[in-house]
């Protein structure tokens, strides 16, 4: 039923017309939601195709996800893409994700722009191929002073790897005399992430029944919500993302703390 009750609207009184949002607490919702897009080549699989048509599916998932962000108003969204251990897997399929990356971005950037989206790249953009790293800097450029929706794409990321970038920035200040080693805190740490200036991670989304984080974002989901289905990324509807926003904003989030 859901795609008859979708439609993308990107104004709020469009949105909030739409059934299919009704039962969302607006007042409830994750300031910074992170979804692992897992089960592309599963779905292929599955279908007797090639991976590779799982990753061509995959992107209108991706695209109705991010509407619904925009229609709820969602802060910021963020999608593990490419992850630095991706580059282990078979030259055509890694070499058919970068075209994909560089015809979808192409595609899809003036109505993001017109939405009021503002990308962001995280990761390791500045090794990847030149042309594709000077379309996402482009990108981020365009968006910048846009105020809907932070959209970011973490591609060519790894957790540990935006760690280790964040202390060796940390220990070049050090030395440098910027700063004292005493003066190092959560927030210096924070301020040299990937992620620098986005709300800490509320709400991570896996799909595809793994139940793991994968080197994603572990600085900043460490408080996050989980929640995981056995749908393939393909798949995954707005049904399904409206679901995950109704499970979050039913929770109890207490921090360490106790119930008051």
């Amino acid at each position: 039923m859901w795609d008859k009750l979708f439609k993308g609207d990107t104004t709020p009184e469009k949105a909030a017309e739409n059934p299919l949002y009704q039962a969302v607490n607006r007042d409830r919702l994750p300031r910074h939601t992170a979804i692992i897009m897992d089960g592309n080549g599963r779905w292929a699989e599955g279908r007797g195709l090639l991976r590779t048509a799982g990753h061509t599916a995959g992107v209108s998932a991706l695209k109705q996800t991010l509407k619904v962000a925009i229609d709820l108003g969602l802060p910021a969204l963020t999608v593990y893409a490419f992850s630095t251990e991706n580059w282990k897997r078979p030259h055509n399929e890694v070499d058919f994700l970068m075209r994909l990356f560089t015809d979808q971005l192409a595609k899809e950037i003036d109505e993001m722009d017109a939405d009021g989206v503002r990308l962001r790249f995280l990761g390791r953009v500045d090794d990847l191929a030149p042309a594709l790293r000077e379309q996402a800097r482009a990108a981020e450029a365009r968006t910048k002073d846009n105020t809907g929706v932070c959209f970011s794409i973490a591609m060519n990321y790894g957790g540990q790897d935006e760690l280790v970038r964040a202390t060796q920035a940390l220990a070049a200040d050090v030395a440098a005399g910027r700063i004292a080693p005493g003066d190092i805190d959560a927030a210096a740490i924070e301020a040299r992430l990937d992620t620098a200036g986005l709300p800490p991670v509320d709400l991570v989304i896996r799909t595809s029944g793994d139940l793991r984080l994968s080197n994603f974002l572990l600085w900043q989901a460490a408080y996050a919500e989980f929640w995981f289905t056995d749908t393939n990324w393909p798949d995954f509807t707005p049904a399904h993302f409206v679901e995950a926003l109704r499970d979050y904003g039913r929770r109890e989030r207490r921090f360490g703390g106790l119930k008051k």
